[in-house]
Protein backbone atom coordinates (compact mmCIF):
# COMPACT_ATOMS: atom_id res chain seq x y z
CA UNK A 1 0.00 0.00 0.00
CA UNK A 2 1.21 3.51 -0.81
CA UNK A 3 -0.73 5.03 2.08
CA UNK A 4 -2.19 3.26 5.11
CA UNK A 5 -4.05 5.08 7.87
CA UNK A 6 -5.26 3.24 10.98
CA UNK A 7 -7.55 4.77 13.59
CA UNK A 8 -6.03 8.26 13.40
CA UNK A 9 -7.36 10.79 15.90
CA UNK A 10 -6.15 14.38 16.18
CA UNK A 11 -7.33 16.93 18.72
CA UNK A 12 -6.86 20.70 18.81
CA UNK A 13 -7.56 21.40 22.48
CA UNK A 14 -11.06 19.95 22.99
CA UNK A 15 -11.98 19.76 19.31
CA UNK A 16 -11.49 16.53 17.36
CA UNK A 17 -10.17 17.44 13.93
CA UNK A 18 -9.94 13.71 13.07
CA UNK A 19 -11.83 10.95 14.83
CA UNK A 20 -10.70 7.34 14.38
CA UNK A 21 -10.00 7.70 10.64
CA UNK A 22 -8.85 4.66 8.66
CA UNK A 23 -8.27 4.06 4.93
CA UNK A 24 -5.76 2.62 2.45
CA UNK A 25 -4.54 3.89 -0.91
CA UNK A 26 -3.04 1.49 -3.44
CA UNK A 27 -0.07 2.10 -5.75
CA UNK A 28 -0.68 4.22 -8.89
CA UNK A 29 -4.15 5.29 -7.76
CA UNK A 30 -5.59 8.83 -7.90
CA UNK A 31 -7.76 9.36 -4.83
CA UNK A 32 -9.84 12.46 -4.14
CA UNK A 33 -10.08 13.41 -0.46
CA UNK A 34 -13.23 15.52 -0.08
CA UNK A 35 -14.96 17.33 2.73
CA UNK A 36 -16.38 20.71 3.71
CA UNK A 37 -14.20 23.37 5.28
CA UNK A 38 -13.02 22.25 8.71
CA UNK A 39 -13.65 18.56 8.00
CA UNK A 40 -10.02 17.58 8.69
CA UNK A 41 -8.57 17.24 5.18
CA UNK A 42 -5.52 19.46 5.63
CA UNK A 43 -4.90 17.99 9.09
CA UNK A 44 -4.72 14.49 7.60
CA UNK A 45 -2.35 15.64 4.86
CA UNK A 46 -0.08 17.31 7.41
CA UNK A 47 0.04 14.06 9.40
CA UNK A 48 0.87 12.03 6.27
CA UNK A 49 3.68 14.44 5.39
CA UNK A 50 5.07 14.43 8.98
CA UNK A 51 4.35 18.14 9.60
CA UNK A 52 2.24 17.30 12.65
CA UNK A 53 1.69 14.19 14.79
CA UNK A 54 -1.56 12.39 15.44
CA UNK A 55 -2.72 11.94 19.02
CA UNK A 56 -3.85 8.37 18.44
CA UNK A 57 -3.50 5.74 15.70
CA UNK A 58 -0.80 5.15 13.11
CA UNK A 59 -0.07 5.99 9.48
CA UNK A 60 2.49 4.93 6.91
CA UNK A 61 3.53 6.11 3.46
CA UNK A 62 5.37 3.64 1.23
CA UNK A 63 5.56 1.38 4.30
CA UNK A 64 7.44 4.07 6.27
CA UNK A 65 5.91 5.08 9.60
CA UNK A 66 5.14 8.81 9.72
CA UNK A 67 6.22 9.05 13.36
CA UNK A 68 9.34 6.90 13.51
CA UNK A 69 10.65 7.13 9.91
CA UNK A 70 10.05 10.79 9.11
CA UNK A 71 13.01 11.28 6.80
CA UNK A 72 12.12 8.23 4.70
CA UNK A 73 8.52 9.48 4.42
CA UNK A 74 9.65 12.95 3.39
CA UNK A 75 11.97 11.47 0.77
CA UNK A 76 9.22 9.34 -0.78
CA UNK A 77 6.50 12.02 -0.77
CA UNK A 78 5.99 15.04 -3.00
CA UNK A 79 3.80 17.60 -1.19
CA UNK A 80 1.99 20.62 -2.58
CA UNK A 81 0.30 22.52 0.29
CA UNK A 82 -2.89 24.53 -0.24
CA UNK A 83 -0.95 27.80 -0.04
CA UNK A 84 1.89 27.03 -2.42
CA UNK A 85 5.04 28.41 -0.70
CA UNK A 86 7.43 29.83 -3.30
CA UNK A 87 10.43 32.16 -3.23
CA UNK A 88 8.97 34.63 -5.69
CA UNK A 89 12.18 36.65 -6.05
CA UNK A 90 13.94 33.62 -7.58
CA UNK A 91 13.87 32.53 -11.21
CA UNK A 92 12.08 29.23 -11.91
CA UNK A 93 15.29 27.30 -12.59
CA UNK A 94 17.01 29.02 -9.69
CA UNK A 95 14.24 27.91 -7.31
CA UNK A 96 14.28 24.33 -8.59
CA UNK A 97 18.09 24.27 -8.42
CA UNK A 98 17.94 25.38 -4.77
CA UNK A 99 15.53 22.54 -3.93
CA UNK A 100 17.53 20.02 -5.95
CA UNK A 101 20.48 20.82 -3.67
CA UNK A 102 18.28 20.26 -0.61
CA UNK A 103 17.13 16.86 -1.89
CA UNK A 104 20.50 15.88 -3.30
CA UNK A 105 18.81 15.41 -6.67
CA UNK A 106 20.85 15.36 -9.92
CA UNK A 107 20.63 18.68 -11.77
CA UNK A 108 19.49 16.84 -14.90
CA UNK A 109 16.19 16.23 -13.11
CA UNK A 110 15.42 19.98 -13.21
CA UNK A 111 15.01 19.98 -16.99
CA UNK A 112 12.92 16.78 -16.76
CA UNK A 113 10.36 18.28 -14.36
CA UNK A 114 10.25 21.55 -16.33
CA UNK A 115 9.38 19.53 -19.43
CA UNK A 116 6.93 17.32 -17.54
CA UNK A 117 4.97 20.21 -16.02
CA UNK A 118 4.93 22.37 -19.16
CA UNK A 119 7.07 25.11 -17.60
CA UNK A 120 9.49 25.46 -20.48
CA UNK A 121 7.96 28.66 -21.98
CA UNK A 122 8.17 30.40 -18.57
CA UNK A 123 11.33 28.82 -17.14
CA UNK A 124 13.42 31.95 -17.82
CA UNK A 125 11.15 34.18 -15.68
CA UNK A 126 11.10 35.10 -12.04
CA UNK A 127 8.35 33.32 -10.11
CA UNK A 128 6.84 36.72 -9.23
CA UNK A 129 6.17 37.25 -12.96
CA UNK A 130 4.18 34.03 -13.36
CA UNK A 131 0.41 33.59 -13.45
CA UNK A 132 -1.37 31.58 -10.76
CA UNK A 133 -1.51 28.58 -13.08
CA UNK A 134 2.22 28.61 -13.77
CA UNK A 135 2.99 29.10 -10.08
CA UNK A 136 1.01 25.91 -9.43
CA UNK A 137 3.14 24.20 -12.08
CA UNK A 138 6.27 25.35 -10.26
CA UNK A 139 4.87 23.86 -7.05
CA UNK A 140 4.14 20.59 -8.82
CA UNK A 141 7.58 20.58 -10.45
CA UNK A 142 9.14 21.03 -7.02
CA UNK A 143 6.98 18.22 -5.57
CA UNK A 144 8.15 15.95 -8.40
CA UNK A 145 11.80 17.03 -8.29
CA UNK A 146 13.06 14.13 -6.16
CA UNK A 147 10.93 11.63 -8.15
CA UNK A 148 8.69 10.57 -5.22
CA UNK A 149 6.37 7.57 -5.38
CA UNK A 150 3.49 9.43 -3.73
CA UNK A 151 2.12 12.91 -4.41
CA UNK A 152 -0.02 14.63 -1.77
CA UNK A 153 -1.75 17.69 -3.19
CA UNK A 154 -3.87 20.01 -1.05
CA UNK A 155 -6.32 22.00 -3.22
CA UNK A 156 -4.03 21.98 -6.29
CA UNK A 157 -6.57 23.71 -8.57
CA UNK A 158 -7.73 26.52 -6.25
CA UNK A 159 -7.94 29.90 -7.98
CA UNK A 160 -7.22 28.66 -11.50
CA UNK A 161 -9.17 29.80 -14.55
CA UNK A 162 -10.92 27.18 -16.76
CA UNK A 163 -7.97 26.79 -19.15
CA UNK A 164 -5.50 26.44 -16.28
CA UNK A 165 -7.82 23.89 -14.63
CA UNK A 166 -7.75 21.72 -17.74
CA UNK A 167 -3.96 21.92 -17.97
CA UNK A 168 -3.37 21.02 -14.31
CA UNK A 169 -6.03 18.30 -14.46
CA UNK A 170 -4.36 16.67 -17.47
CA UNK A 171 -0.97 16.96 -15.78
CA UNK A 172 -2.22 15.24 -12.61
CA UNK A 173 -3.91 12.48 -14.64
CA UNK A 174 -0.66 11.91 -16.51
CA UNK A 175 1.35 11.75 -13.28
CA UNK A 176 -1.21 9.34 -11.81
CA UNK A 177 -0.40 6.71 -14.42
CA UNK A 178 2.88 6.00 -12.62
CA UNK A 179 2.55 7.51 -9.15
CA UNK A 180 0.02 7.49 -6.33
CA UNK A 181 -1.82 10.81 -6.11
CA UNK A 182 -3.79 11.77 -2.99
CA UNK A 183 -5.49 15.13 -3.47
CA UNK A 184 -8.06 17.33 -1.81
CA UNK A 185 -10.37 19.69 -3.68
CA UNK A 186 -13.75 21.39 -3.41
CA UNK A 187 -14.44 21.06 -7.14
CA UNK A 188 -16.56 17.93 -7.71
CA UNK A 189 -16.15 18.04 -11.48
CA UNK A 190 -12.39 17.87 -11.05
CA UNK A 191 -12.69 14.76 -8.89
CA UNK A 192 -14.95 13.07 -11.44
CA UNK A 193 -12.54 14.00 -14.23
CA UNK A 194 -9.29 12.99 -12.48
CA UNK A 195 -9.85 10.45 -9.73
CA UNK A 196 -10.27 6.68 -9.59
CA UNK A 197 -11.74 6.81 -6.11
CA UNK A 198 -13.17 9.26 -3.60
CA UNK A 199 -12.97 9.39 0.19
CA UNK A 200 -15.41 11.84 1.79
CA UNK A 201 -14.73 13.11 5.29
CA UNK A 202 -17.13 15.11 7.46
CA UNK A 203 -16.55 16.43 10.98
CA UNK A 204 -13.35 14.41 11.22
CA UNK A 205 -14.89 11.07 10.20
CA UNK A 206 -14.91 9.12 6.94
CA UNK A 207 -18.49 9.01 5.67
CA UNK A 208 -17.86 7.46 2.23
CA UNK A 209 -15.10 5.55 0.45
CA UNK A 210 -16.09 4.62 -3.08
CA UNK A 211 -14.61 3.95 -6.51
CA UNK A 212 -16.15 6.39 -8.95
CA UNK A 213 -16.93 3.57 -11.37
CA UNK A 214 -18.98 1.80 -8.69
CA UNK A 215 -20.62 5.08 -7.75
CA UNK A 216 -21.67 5.68 -11.34
CA UNK A 217 -22.85 2.10 -11.88
CA UNK A 218 -24.84 1.87 -8.67
CA UNK A 219 -26.15 5.37 -8.33
CA UNK A 220 -29.69 6.52 -7.94
CA UNK A 221 -31.70 7.95 -10.81
CA UNK A 222 -33.18 11.43 -11.00
CA UNK A 223 -36.14 12.27 -13.25
CA UNK A 224 -36.96 15.89 -14.04
CA UNK A 225 -40.64 16.39 -14.93
CA UNK A 226 -42.74 19.47 -15.61
CA UNK A 227 -46.50 19.18 -15.26
CA UNK A 228 -49.13 21.70 -16.38
CA UNK A 229 -50.08 22.50 -12.79
CA UNK A 230 -48.84 22.04 -9.25
CA UNK A 231 -48.91 18.57 -7.68
CA UNK A 232 -48.59 17.82 -3.97
CA UNK A 233 -45.34 15.99 -3.09
CA UNK A 234 -47.38 13.40 -1.17
CA UNK A 235 -48.99 12.20 -4.41
CA UNK A 236 -45.65 11.89 -6.24
CA UNK A 237 -44.19 9.98 -3.30
CA UNK A 238 -46.70 7.19 -4.04
CA UNK A 239 -44.68 6.31 -7.17
CA UNK A 240 -42.62 3.10 -6.79
CA UNK A 241 -39.05 3.38 -5.47
CA UNK A 242 -39.26 7.15 -4.88
CA UNK A 243 -36.63 8.38 -2.44
CA UNK A 244 -37.34 12.12 -2.51
CA UNK A 245 -39.24 14.84 -4.38
CA UNK A 246 -38.18 18.47 -4.81
CA UNK A 247 -40.21 21.21 -6.48
CA UNK A 248 -37.32 23.12 -8.08
CA UNK A 249 -39.37 25.95 -9.61
CA UNK A 250 -42.85 26.53 -11.05
CA UNK A 251 -44.37 23.15 -11.87
CA UNK A 252 -41.00 21.43 -12.33
CA UNK A 253 -40.19 18.51 -10.00
CA UNK A 254 -36.96 16.63 -9.40
CA UNK A 255 -37.82 13.06 -8.40
CA UNK A 256 -35.07 10.81 -7.04
CA UNK A 257 -35.60 7.06 -7.39
CA UNK A 258 -33.55 4.41 -5.55
CA UNK A 259 -33.02 2.32 -8.70
CA UNK A 260 -31.12 2.33 -12.00
CA UNK A 261 -34.29 1.28 -13.85
CA UNK A 262 -35.61 3.97 -16.18
CA UNK A 263 -38.63 5.28 -14.24
CA UNK A 264 -39.90 7.74 -16.84
CA UNK A 265 -42.64 5.36 -17.97
CA UNK A 266 -43.92 5.23 -14.40
CA UNK A 267 -43.99 9.04 -14.26
CA UNK A 268 -45.82 9.09 -17.59
CA UNK A 269 -48.44 6.63 -16.30
CA UNK A 270 -48.79 8.68 -13.11
CA UNK A 271 -49.52 11.80 -15.17
CA UNK A 272 -52.06 9.95 -17.33
CA UNK A 273 -53.88 8.49 -14.33
CA UNK A 274 -54.11 11.92 -12.68
CA UNK A 275 -55.13 13.89 -15.80
CA UNK A 276 -51.82 15.76 -15.88
CA UNK A 277 -50.05 16.99 -18.97
CA UNK A 278 -46.26 16.50 -19.13
CA UNK A 279 -44.46 19.51 -20.59
CA UNK A 280 -40.97 18.01 -20.18
CA UNK A 281 -39.61 14.68 -18.98
CA UNK A 282 -35.86 14.12 -18.65
CA UNK A 283 -33.53 11.76 -16.85
CA UNK A 284 -30.23 12.69 -15.23
CA UNK A 285 -27.67 10.79 -13.19
CA UNK A 286 -27.13 11.47 -9.53
CA UNK A 287 -23.80 13.25 -9.25
CA UNK A 288 -20.90 13.05 -6.85
CA UNK A 289 -21.99 16.52 -5.77
CA UNK A 290 -25.37 15.13 -4.69
CA UNK A 291 -23.68 12.40 -2.66
CA UNK A 292 -21.35 14.97 -1.09
CA UNK A 293 -24.23 17.24 -0.13
CA UNK A 294 -26.24 14.36 1.31
CA UNK A 295 -23.36 13.11 3.48
CA UNK A 296 -22.04 16.48 4.67
CA UNK A 297 -25.15 18.63 5.12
Amino acid sequence: MSIEVKNITKLYKDQKALNNVSFKVKDAEIVGFLGPNGAGKSTMMKILTTYIKADEGSASVNNFDVDTEKKEVQTSVGYLPEHNPLYTDLYVKEYLNFNANVYGTPKSRIEEVIELTGLKPEAHKKISQLSKGYRQRVGLANALLHNPDVLILDEPTTGLDPNQLIDIRNLIKSIGKEKTVFLSTHIMQEVEAMCDRVIIINKGEVVADKYLKDLRDGQEQIVIVEFDYRVEDAFILKLPKVKSVKNTYGFVYEITFSTKEDMRSHVFDFAHDNDLKILQLNQKNASLESLFQELTK
